[in-house]
């Protein structure tokens, strides 16, 4: 069964395109992805089939019937519309043509799709074909009518090859004329890889786009061609999601590293470009979270859809366009300076708008990021400023990560029924394999809510994570003498990751519990020993000035509260003073654990936890060192 983009067709689809749609569905291979109306840069062509040893396939879908066509030649077609007057359009064909070439002409910009010698120089790398599908026509008519006259045959579709209750209908007949429909025919010597095919998909739809490492195109033998490398996309999966997230209410729960901030910031775009006029507001509880949004969103919407458009000067600081209709704030802020309201008021207020006492502004759409963290009457005061014609509220959530006592009952909350109106995002895509073990296994130890991880279904159950392949280091654990030693090896840690591994110093992430305790200033010997190695960093949880202003890609590590990193990775995670956990004046032990698996699901690659003093959560980790140990010497016996 192939991949479907969307996952299901929309319901004013026509007859044909819907039963296409489930027929490219049901029979074509697990690895082929069909896009069913995608927008490519201004064009929509009906159906787009990529496959690793197909290439890319355009199809056009007409549902003309033998008593629609009236005169037919290579250009133009005169047809009888359904109130018998003549109609002149471009030959389907020709259709699918033009459409199969600008997609070619996206892509062969790229230096790494393009042939770059032989008899086929800067031509794509792969086949690339096009076709039309007659829904209502079946091969005898085109035979009988002589329509194969202007129609190549092999280049064509008809009910009886696309219909499995038909007689004629043959899985094998089908993909034959699928894997022929080349002008050049010739076929893939080797399979399309993963990365070709993620390529393909960022290059086509800027909306997937997480990041790539690219520079300005460069002549190569009079050709100028873009270089990318690294090219991050969205999953087939979050993509699907993102896409087809519906209208009105919607709720979408992910495991911490699913790509649900991703797919928020990319819905929101999507809503901007269907709906200019839209007033589109994203919310979060944390101010630097905020910050990281505001920044996400803007490069999204500042990125031009054909890179070679883009500013490759460097002097992009004030070119930087921030779009008015789409508001990032978290939510006190929002309170604050946007509602012109205090928290205390909220109540209140609730009532004065449900019984039309009060004017408040108004939104499109709100998209809420984190969505755990929200009390009841936030909800409510949200969803009483959403337009009601548009009703369009996202909410985004995972319960694991919750570090505030919330009631949840978001039917109560907001008056909305999320019932099959939510989707799961299960799988990690940030931490490695490692990583989400060992965060795992410490929340499963720990929590008080283990055994609520059971039915996906149930609203406010906790979801596992599921890892990808996509393996590492174990995470380390350090146990030092003092704080100030403890320090004293994480900076060198540090240092060691920047000059051996080559991890650039923003990609580093300090996180501690405390700013200070009974027995030291835990900020500023973390500060001290950093400045000691000559690290420069920025100290985030400073003050609301520095959450709210920071930059990742400064050249600087970062410090933090385990607190403020929710939403935020990166490459390298240490947190520090671990010993200061489960906090000893906190009562809700549960926001413990949950804050202790926020911090180590920031890591994409690298995590170290490290502390000089005892607690129940650093008894955990000793046991962790000596089964580390004992496995080790176990298999030293046997070598």
């Amino acid at each position: 069964m192939a991949i479907t983009i969307p996952d299901s067709i929309r319901s004013s689809a026509t007859a044909g395109e819907r039963l296409l749609f489930r027929t490219l569905k049901n029979y074509l291979p697990d690895d082929y992805i069909v896009y069913y109306e995608p927008e490519i840069q201004g064009r929509r062509p009906d159906f787009v089939i990529i496959g690793p040893d197909l290439g890319i396939v355009i199809l056009e879908v007409k549902d003309y019937t033998k008593n629609t066509l009236l005169q037919l030649n290579h250009e133009e077609w005169h047809l009888v519309t359904s109130t018998g007057e003549t109609a002149i359009v471009k030959s389907p064909m020709k259709q699918a043509r033009e459409n199969m070439f600008h997609v070619v002409d996206v892509l062969k910009k790229d230096k790494l799709l393009v042939q770059l010698d032989g008899k086929y120089k800067f031509q794509l790398k792969f086949p690339y074909g096009h076709g039309v599908v007659f829904t209502r026509l079946l091969s005898r008519d085109m035979v009988q009518d002589g329509l194969y006259s202007v129609i190549e045959p092999s280049l064509s579709l008809t009910r009886d090859e696309i219909d499995p209750e038909k007689e004629e209908f043959s899985e094998e007949v089908l993909m034959e004329k699928i894997l022929n429909m080349f002008i050049v025919p010739y076929r893939l010597k080797e399979p399309l890889t993963h990365e070709d095919i993620n390529s393909i998909r960022y290059h086509l739809f800027p909306e997937v786009r997480i990041s790539a490492e690219f520079k300005a195109p460069v002549p190569y033998q009079d050709q100028l061609l873009l270089s990318l490398h690294d090219v991050k996309t969205m999953d087939i999966h979050q993509e699907n999601l993102a896409k087809q997230i519906g209208d009105k209410n919607r709720l979408i729960r992910g495991v911490a590293g699913s790509g649900k901030t991703i797919i928020l910031a990319s819905r929101a775009k999507m809503l901007l470009k269907q709906n200019p006029d839209w007033k589109i507001l994203i919310l979060c509880y944390n101010i630097s979270l905020a910050n990281a949004i505001h920044q996400m969103v803007t490069h999204m919407l500042n990125e031009p859809e054909d890179l070679f458009d883009f500013d490759f000067s460097g002097n992009t600081a004030d070119k930087v366009v921030q779009n008015q209709n789409i508001q990032v704030r978290n939510f006190h802020s929002w309170l604050k300076n946007d509602l012109k309201i205090r928290e205390q008021q909220i109540p209140d207020m609730i009532g004065k708008l449900e019984s039309n006492e009060a004017i408040l502004p108004t939104y499109d759409a709100i998209l809420i990021d984190e969505g755990q963290d929200f009390e009841a009457d936030w909800l409510k005061l949200v969803s009483l400023l959403i337009d009601e014609k548009t009703q369009s509220l996202l909410l985004v959530e995972d319960r694991a990560q919750s570090i505030y006592k919330r009631k949840r009952s978001y039917l109560q909350d907001t008056g909305l029924s999320f019932q099959g109106r939510s989707k799961v995002l299960s799988i990690n895509y940030r931490n490695t394999a490692q990583i989400v073990k060992f965060a795992w296994d410490f929340y499963r130890k720990h929590s008080l809510f283990k055994n609520k991880v059971v039915n996906r279904e149930i609203e406010g159950e906790i979801i596992a994570p599921q890892s990808t392949k996509r393996k590492g280091p174990e995470p380390a654990i350090v146990k030092a003498k003092s704080f100030y030693d403890e320090m004293r090896l994480v900076s060198r840690q540090i240092k060691n990751l920047h000059e051996e591994k080559k991890v650039p110093l923003h990609e580093m992430l300090i996180l501690y519990r405390v700013k200070r305790t009974h027995k030291q200033p835990i900020i500023d010997v973390i500060q001290r020993s950093l400045k000691d190695q000559n690290i420069p960093y920025f100290w985030i949880t400073e003050n609301d000035g520095s959450k709210r202003t920071f930059e990742k890609e400064d050249g600087r590590v970062k410090i933090s509260t385990i607190d403020s990193s929710k939403g935020l990775d990166f490459q390298a995670v240490f947190i520090v003073n671990v010993d200061s956990m489960p906090f000893p004046l906190e009562e809700d032990k549960e926001r413990e654990v949950s804050l202790l698996y926020i911090g180590m699901t920031r890591a994409k690659q690298y995590l170290c936890l490290s502390y000089s003093g005892e607690s129940e959560y650093t008894r955990y980790l000793d046991g962790i060192v000596a089964e580390r140990k004992e496995e080790k010497q176990g298999v030293n016996q046997v070598n």
